[in-house]
């Protein structure tokens, strides 16, 4: 999950939403990947689905392997590990507004898998980091976004 963190921490810098993945075989990392949703303006470009291409593209399987992430993934991302037959999802936070390992919507029991989920792994740091970046200003939101500061 250290390594998660790093990878959140590096995606915070650029401007993007701090999360990190890593899928781990044994001890060694065989994909890393973070948000890459604000540079390439695709909202698909989420930490998990950068470590799903990496697999795919190396001809690779993720079977036996544990997915690390900093955040509770979304539906999407959560469909994704858990298709590919991750031997266990990691994860930090919870993710309130998109969560798929059941903050909002319980993926892995609408396609009946039955992968190990484990949560609250390094909660505090996964959090402290969201809060970061959601304390400012993300220059890539539309303007209607943007949050503006309201008159007092």
């Amino acid at each position: 999950m250290e390594r998660a963190l790093e990878l959140a921490e590096r995606a915070l810098a650029k401007g993007e939403v701090p999360v990190g993945c890593i899928f781990v075989r044994g001890s060694c990392a065989i994909a890393t990947g973070a948000n890459d949703v604000n540079r390439t303006k695709n909202a698909t470009r989420h930490a998990e689905m950068d470590c799903v291409d990496k697999v795919l593209k190396s001809g690779d399987s993720a079977r036996d392997c544990n997915a690390h992430l900093t955040v509770e993934p979304c539906a999407m991302c959560a469909a994704a590990l858990l298709n590919l037959k991750v031997e266990r999802l990691i994860y930090g936070c919870p993710n309130d507004r998109f969560g798929g390992c059941g903050s909002v919507v319980d993926v892995a029991a609408l396609l009946g898998s039955q992968i190990p989920i484990i949560s609250a792994v390094l909660p505090d740091r996964a959090m402290a980091l969201l809060k970061q970046f959601y304390a400012g200003t993300n220059p890539n939101a539309p303007l209607s976004k943007v949050k503006t500061k309201k008159p007092k």
